[in-house]
């Protein structure tokens, strides 16, 4: 249990980092005056970090908890993350310059190396 609420740790410390990385992050999806491709921080290992944090402690908070049972409900939010991104990629391809360039050296969208 020590080690799973390590690991969730880590995923909540990531979206502080992604916040402090990017001032655009935001619930809301849309394209800010001004705004630009953020490419520093987590954003050199994935395009969408803070989801990668969202989804590291979606699963390991119940198994930090103990609450095994919780973890398939838990684990139902992931495709939901999923499809937001890829609607969210959608969007700042088509609106924010200089994306599909990002998109073309940040290859990874969510999990390192993997997709």
């Amino acid at each position: 249990m020590i080690c799973s609420g390590a690991i969730a740790l880590v995923g909540y410390l990531m979206t502080y980092w992604v916040k402090s990385a990017n001032s655009f992050a935001s619930r809301i999806i849309q394209v800010e005056k001004g705004q630009r491709v953020i490419s520093i921080g987590p954003y050199r290992i994935v395009r969408h970090p803070m989801y990668l944090g969202a989804i590291i402690s979606i699963l390991f908070t119940p198994l930090a908890l103990g609450s095994y049972w919780a973890l398939p409900a838990f684990a139902l939010i992931i495709p939901v993350i999923v499809l937001r991104l890829l609607n969210e990629e959608k969007i700042l391809r088509q609106e924010l310059a200089g994306y599909p360039e990002y998109c073309e050296s940040t290859r990874s969208r969510l999990i390192p190396l993997i997709w």
